[in-house]
Protein backbone atom coordinates (compact mmCIF):
# COMPACT_ATOMS: atom_id res chain seq x y z
CA UNK A 1 0.00 0.00 0.00
CA UNK A 2 2.90 2.50 0.95
CA UNK A 3 4.09 1.95 -2.88
CA UNK A 4 1.13 2.65 -4.43
CA UNK A 5 0.94 5.65 -2.33
CA UNK A 6 4.05 6.84 -3.23
CA UNK A 7 3.56 6.23 -6.98
CA UNK A 8 0.63 7.98 -6.57
CA UNK A 9 2.06 11.40 -4.92
CA UNK A 10 4.67 10.90 -7.80
CA UNK A 11 2.26 11.17 -10.67
CA UNK A 12 0.60 13.78 -8.74
CA UNK A 13 3.70 15.78 -8.36
CA UNK A 14 4.69 15.27 -11.85
CA UNK A 15 1.27 15.68 -13.83
CA UNK A 16 1.13 19.24 -11.38
CA UNK A 17 4.16 20.48 -12.44
CA UNK A 18 3.72 20.07 -16.21
CA UNK A 19 0.51 21.80 -15.76
CA UNK A 20 1.19 24.68 -13.96
CA UNK A 21 4.15 25.34 -16.12
CA UNK A 22 2.02 25.27 -19.08
CA UNK A 23 -0.62 27.86 -17.50
CA UNK A 24 2.05 29.66 -16.08
CA UNK A 25 4.10 30.05 -19.35
CA UNK A 26 0.42 30.75 -21.51
CA UNK A 27 0.28 33.89 -19.23
CA UNK A 28 3.10 35.06 -19.72
CA UNK A 29 3.61 34.30 -23.37
CA UNK A 30 0.11 35.53 -23.81
CA UNK A 31 -0.35 38.96 -21.73
CA UNK A 32 2.11 39.38 -18.80
CA UNK A 33 5.45 40.01 -21.02
CA UNK A 34 3.45 41.48 -24.36
CA UNK A 35 1.67 43.80 -21.33
CA UNK A 36 5.07 44.66 -20.17
CA UNK A 37 6.49 45.53 -23.21
CA UNK A 38 3.86 47.85 -23.89
CA UNK A 39 4.01 49.71 -20.13
CA UNK A 40 8.16 50.10 -20.73
CA UNK A 41 7.30 51.67 -24.58
CA UNK A 42 5.02 54.21 -22.93
CA UNK A 43 7.27 55.16 -19.78
CA UNK A 44 10.62 55.73 -22.50
CA UNK A 45 8.20 57.98 -24.32
CA UNK A 46 6.92 59.28 -21.27
CA UNK A 47 10.89 59.96 -20.03
CA UNK A 48 11.99 61.20 -23.18
CA UNK A 49 8.87 63.87 -23.07
CA UNK A 50 9.40 64.59 -19.10
CA UNK A 51 12.82 64.57 -17.65
CA UNK A 52 10.71 64.95 -14.38
CA UNK A 53 8.66 61.71 -15.24
CA UNK A 54 8.96 58.37 -12.78
CA UNK A 55 7.91 55.40 -14.50
CA UNK A 56 5.35 53.30 -12.45
CA UNK A 57 6.43 49.93 -11.28
CA UNK A 58 3.73 47.88 -12.37
CA UNK A 59 3.43 44.23 -11.90
CA UNK A 60 3.93 42.67 -15.37
CA UNK A 61 7.44 45.29 -15.20
CA UNK A 62 8.61 43.58 -12.02
CA UNK A 63 7.33 40.10 -13.27
CA UNK A 64 8.39 40.06 -16.22
CA UNK A 65 11.88 38.31 -16.95
CA UNK A 66 12.52 34.42 -17.27
CA UNK A 67 13.63 33.91 -13.67
CA UNK A 68 10.50 35.84 -12.14
CA UNK A 69 8.72 32.94 -14.49
CA UNK A 70 10.39 30.16 -12.82
CA UNK A 71 10.25 31.38 -9.18
CA UNK A 72 6.55 31.15 -10.34
CA UNK A 73 6.30 27.84 -10.99
CA UNK A 74 8.20 26.12 -8.79
CA UNK A 75 6.37 28.20 -5.88
CA UNK A 76 2.62 27.09 -7.73
CA UNK A 77 4.08 23.77 -7.83
CA UNK A 78 5.29 23.21 -4.08
CA UNK A 79 1.92 25.19 -2.84
CA UNK A 80 -0.11 22.56 -4.65
CA UNK A 81 1.68 19.68 -3.66
CA UNK A 82 1.74 20.89 -0.25
CA UNK A 83 -2.05 22.01 0.67
CA UNK A 84 -2.68 18.22 -1.13
CA UNK A 85 -0.45 16.70 1.59
CA UNK A 86 -2.09 19.14 4.28
CA UNK A 87 -5.66 18.05 3.08
CA UNK A 88 -4.58 14.65 3.17
CA UNK A 89 -3.06 14.83 7.15
CA UNK A 90 -6.10 16.77 8.02
CA UNK A 91 -8.47 13.94 6.93
CA UNK A 92 -6.59 11.22 8.60
CA UNK A 93 -6.57 13.36 11.73
CA UNK A 94 -10.17 13.13 11.92
CA UNK A 95 -10.37 9.79 12.83
CA UNK A 96 -8.90 10.43 16.23
CA UNK A 97 -12.62 11.37 16.82
CA UNK A 98 -13.85 8.59 15.99
CA UNK A 99 -14.28 5.21 18.10
CA UNK A 100 -12.79 2.53 16.06
CA UNK A 101 -12.36 -0.46 18.12
CA UNK A 102 -15.47 0.16 20.46
CA UNK A 103 -13.54 -0.36 23.85
CA UNK A 104 -15.83 1.51 26.78
CA UNK A 105 -14.39 2.54 30.14
CA UNK A 106 -13.99 -0.05 31.99
CA UNK A 107 -13.48 -3.02 29.23
CA UNK A 108 -10.82 -5.28 29.49
CA UNK A 109 -8.78 -6.96 26.25
CA UNK A 110 -6.68 -9.97 26.93
CA UNK A 111 -4.08 -11.60 24.91
CA UNK A 112 -6.98 -13.58 23.77
CA UNK A 113 -9.42 -11.47 22.34
CA UNK A 114 -7.00 -9.43 20.07
CA UNK A 115 -8.66 -11.13 17.39
CA UNK A 116 -11.84 -9.75 18.11
CA UNK A 117 -10.44 -5.93 17.90
CA UNK A 118 -8.52 -6.87 14.95
CA UNK A 119 -11.77 -7.81 12.63
CA UNK A 120 -13.07 -4.49 14.13
CA UNK A 121 -10.51 -3.10 12.19
CA UNK A 122 -10.62 -5.00 9.17
CA UNK A 123 -13.98 -4.16 8.79
CA UNK A 124 -13.10 -0.30 8.20
CA UNK A 125 -13.30 1.17 4.65
CA UNK A 126 -9.91 0.50 2.52
CA UNK A 127 -9.28 3.77 2.45
CA UNK A 128 -9.54 4.23 6.20
CA UNK A 129 -7.73 1.31 6.95
CA UNK A 130 -4.60 2.14 5.67
CA UNK A 131 -4.30 5.09 7.55
CA UNK A 132 -2.15 5.96 9.90
CA UNK A 133 -4.44 5.29 13.38
CA UNK A 134 -5.46 2.29 11.71
CA UNK A 135 -2.20 0.96 11.34
CA UNK A 136 -0.67 1.72 14.79
CA UNK A 137 -3.95 -0.16 16.46
CA UNK A 138 -3.41 -2.85 14.49
CA UNK A 139 0.53 -3.67 15.09
CA UNK A 140 -0.67 -2.90 18.70
CA UNK A 141 -3.11 -5.58 18.98
CA UNK A 142 -1.70 -7.82 16.91
CA UNK A 143 1.72 -7.57 18.63
CA UNK A 144 0.15 -7.73 22.05
CA UNK A 145 -1.77 -11.41 21.15
CA UNK A 146 1.52 -12.78 19.77
CA UNK A 147 4.08 -11.59 22.90
CA UNK A 148 1.49 -10.96 25.95
CA UNK A 149 3.30 -7.88 26.57
CA UNK A 150 1.47 -4.16 26.81
CA UNK A 151 5.01 -2.85 26.52
CA UNK A 152 6.00 -4.56 23.50
CA UNK A 153 2.56 -3.37 21.75
CA UNK A 154 3.16 0.10 22.47
CA UNK A 155 6.69 -0.07 21.01
CA UNK A 156 4.50 -1.49 17.70
CA UNK A 157 2.14 0.98 17.73
CA UNK A 158 4.74 4.08 18.14
CA UNK A 159 7.42 2.30 15.88
CA UNK A 160 4.35 2.43 13.30
CA UNK A 161 3.82 6.02 14.29
CA UNK A 162 7.75 6.89 13.73
CA UNK A 163 7.80 5.49 10.28
CA UNK A 164 5.08 7.35 9.27
CA UNK A 165 6.72 10.43 10.44
CA UNK A 166 9.98 9.85 8.61
CA UNK A 167 7.77 9.05 5.68
CA UNK A 168 5.80 12.34 5.82
CA UNK A 169 9.65 14.30 6.04
CA UNK A 170 11.21 12.50 3.22
CA UNK A 171 8.30 13.21 0.90
CA UNK A 172 8.67 17.29 1.78
CA UNK A 173 12.69 16.69 0.52
CA UNK A 174 11.68 17.81 -2.74
CA UNK A 175 9.84 20.73 -1.41
CA UNK A 176 12.55 21.98 0.70
CA UNK A 177 14.95 21.92 -2.14
CA UNK A 178 12.27 24.36 -4.47
CA UNK A 179 12.07 26.94 -0.93
CA UNK A 180 16.06 26.94 -1.40
CA UNK A 181 16.04 26.88 -5.25
CA UNK A 182 13.76 29.77 -5.63
CA UNK A 183 15.89 32.28 -4.15
CA UNK A 184 18.99 30.99 -5.79
CA UNK A 185 16.84 31.60 -8.82
CA UNK A 186 16.33 35.41 -8.07
CA UNK A 187 20.15 35.12 -7.11
CA UNK A 188 20.65 34.11 -10.67
CA UNK A 189 18.49 37.58 -12.04
CA UNK A 190 20.49 39.13 -10.03
CA UNK A 191 23.64 38.20 -11.74
CA UNK A 192 22.42 38.99 -14.63
CA UNK A 193 21.37 42.03 -14.28
CA UNK A 194 24.00 43.31 -12.94
CA UNK A 195 25.98 41.56 -15.95
CA UNK A 196 23.86 43.59 -18.46
CA UNK A 197 24.51 46.76 -16.12
CA UNK A 198 28.27 46.74 -16.39
CA UNK A 199 28.13 45.33 -20.41
CA UNK A 200 26.22 49.70 -20.77
CA UNK A 201 28.84 51.23 -18.42
CA UNK A 202 30.17 52.95 -21.30
CA UNK A 203 26.89 54.29 -22.69
CA UNK A 204 26.41 55.79 -18.51
CA UNK A 205 30.21 57.36 -19.16
CA UNK A 206 28.43 59.06 -22.26
CA UNK A 207 25.57 59.80 -20.20
CA UNK A 208 22.93 57.21 -21.58
CA UNK A 209 21.88 55.63 -18.22
CA UNK A 210 18.93 53.93 -20.12
CA UNK A 211 20.72 50.62 -20.19
CA UNK A 212 22.19 50.33 -16.55
CA UNK A 213 18.99 51.16 -14.99
CA UNK A 214 17.17 48.64 -17.27
CA UNK A 215 19.84 46.13 -16.10
CA UNK A 216 19.45 47.21 -12.44
CA UNK A 217 15.87 46.60 -12.86
CA UNK A 218 16.09 43.08 -13.66
CA UNK A 219 18.25 42.70 -11.02
CA UNK A 220 16.04 44.27 -8.44
CA UNK A 221 13.03 42.59 -9.93
CA UNK A 222 14.52 39.37 -9.70
CA UNK A 223 15.13 40.01 -5.78
CA UNK A 224 12.04 41.21 -4.88
CA UNK A 225 9.84 38.15 -6.71
CA UNK A 226 12.14 35.34 -5.37
CA UNK A 227 12.37 36.25 -2.28
CA UNK A 228 8.89 37.44 -1.50
CA UNK A 229 7.88 33.94 -3.30
CA UNK A 230 9.70 31.96 -0.25
CA UNK A 231 8.91 33.64 2.29
CA UNK A 232 5.34 32.26 1.51
CA UNK A 233 6.80 29.12 0.43
CA UNK A 234 8.52 28.58 3.64
CA UNK A 235 5.26 29.64 6.10
CA UNK A 236 3.07 26.92 3.97
CA UNK A 237 5.92 24.24 3.95
CA UNK A 238 6.33 24.85 8.15
CA UNK A 239 2.19 25.12 8.44
CA UNK A 240 2.20 21.94 6.90
CA UNK A 241 4.59 20.24 9.02
CA UNK A 242 2.51 21.52 11.92
CA UNK A 243 -0.11 19.83 10.75
CA UNK A 244 1.74 15.91 10.18
CA UNK A 245 3.47 16.15 13.37
CA UNK A 246 0.25 16.98 15.21
CA UNK A 247 -1.64 13.93 13.72
CA UNK A 248 1.28 11.69 14.67
CA UNK A 249 1.29 13.04 17.89
CA UNK A 250 -2.68 12.72 18.23
CA UNK A 251 -2.31 9.25 16.85
CA UNK A 252 -0.16 8.21 19.41
CA UNK A 253 -2.47 9.68 22.26
CA UNK A 254 -5.39 8.03 21.06
CA UNK A 255 -3.58 4.38 21.16
CA UNK A 256 -2.29 5.20 24.26
CA UNK A 257 -5.96 6.44 25.55
CA UNK A 258 -8.30 4.46 23.92
CA UNK A 259 -6.11 1.26 23.75
CA UNK A 260 -3.27 0.67 25.83
CA UNK A 261 -4.68 1.28 29.48
CA UNK A 262 -7.17 -1.61 27.97
CA UNK A 263 -4.84 -4.29 27.97
CA UNK A 264 -4.54 -6.68 30.26
CA UNK A 265 -2.36 -10.01 30.11
CA UNK A 266 -4.34 -11.51 33.46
Amino acid sequence: MQASSSRSHLLFETLSLIAIFVVVHGFYAAYLRPQAQVTLAMQAEAMKADPNYVPERTFAVVAKDYEQEVCFVFSFWALIVMVRKGYLANKERTLVDKDLIGLREGMRVLPEDSREYLRHLDQLPAEARHSLLPRALYAALERFGATRSVTDASMAARNVCQMEADRMDTELSMTRFVAWAIPAIGFVGTVRGIGESLQQAHKAIEGDVTGVTAGLGISFNATLIALSLSILVMFVLHQLQLIQERMVLDTEAYVDDRLLRHLHVR
